[in-house]
């Protein structure tokens, strides 16, 4: 049975496509312990259409991750069905179908900000001149032009992740999965790279699959919101949200907002106390 969309205003309607980006069916996930079997994951049902900014939401060890890895072939499902963009998540890596942003950069020191984005793409077999075109495109989309030579240490840590955002957007991902990439900043640049994350989904209306702890990020990001809930890992309720398309911080002054934030807040409680 899949789990019930809530709207909590009149007229909120999926921003997504009729196709689906991502669909999991009654899927599991239980790691073999030396001890006892551990159950990341409880029959989960999601459907993502394409061109929805997805954010999963829960308390840690929830599973969060687990079901991002899942759908990125990063962990293998113990029971169900996981299909990203019509095949399985082990296809869709092959064809490169997903960006992924891990928590902490991972950015090589060694290499340039250019340096760091034009590798994958020549590992992909791109020209040395094809490879700088591309990354000097998508490091201009993410406010980065004019620090091409510089090294990730001369970097701050919001610029770094703005390096990874753009090496993850260089091979056209269809889909782009982020695990908790601001959670390491400070609240201030964490709002300027929310804003600047809003508006480059706004340009490109990629997928996006999103993990974060913040109730305030999901809620100014997303246009539906995954809770979870502790270990096994289940989804408690799937939030649409109502607030406009185009979004700005001030929205989170704003009555919607603080209303969509109270249900997260609720649904987690209710996740607890399951």
């Amino acid at each position: 049975m899949k789990n019930p969309e809530v709207p909590l205003a009149s007229g909120a309607t999926p921003l997504a496509s009729a196709r689906l980006a991502v669909e999991v069916r009654d899927t599991s996930v239980v790691y073999e312990t030396a001890d006892s079997p551990v159950h990341a994951l409880s029959n989960i049902d999601l459907d993502i259409g394409e061109g929805e900014f997805v954010a999963l939401i829960g308390p840690s060890g929830c599973g969060k991750t687990t079901l991002m890895r899942v759908i990125a072939d990063l962990e293998k499902i113990s029971v169900g069905k996981v299909l990203v963009n019509g095949v399985s998540p082990h296809e869709a890596r092959l064809a490169r179908a997903y960006g992924y942003v891990f928590q902490s950069p991972a950015l090589f020191p060694w290499r340039t900000v250019l340096g760091n984005v034009t590798l994958p793409l020549q590992i992909q077999g791109r020209t040395r001149l094809e490879s700088k075109d591309i990354a000097l495109d998508h490091l201009a989309r993410v406010g980065l032009t004019g620090f091409e030579s510089k090294y990730p240490w001369q970097l701050s840590g919001g610029m770094q992740q703005r390096v990874s955002i753009a090496r993850a957007l260089s091979f056209e991902p269809r889909i782009l999965m982020m695990d908790e990439p601001f959670g390491a900043l400070d609240e201030i640049t964490r709002d300027r790279l929310n804003e600047q994350l809003q508006q480059l989904w706004q340009r490109e209306r990629r997928t996006v699959l999103f993990v974060t702890h913040s109730i305030a990020e999901a809620v100014y990001l997303a246009t539906r919101i995954v809770v979870m809930s502790p270990r096994p890992g289940r989804i408690v309720k799937v939030i649409e949200s109502p607030l406009p398309d185009a979004r700005y911080l001030g929205l989170r002054d704003t009555a919607v907002f603080i209303e969509v934030a109270h249900a997260v807040r609720e649904a987690l409680a209710e996740g607890h106390h399951d």
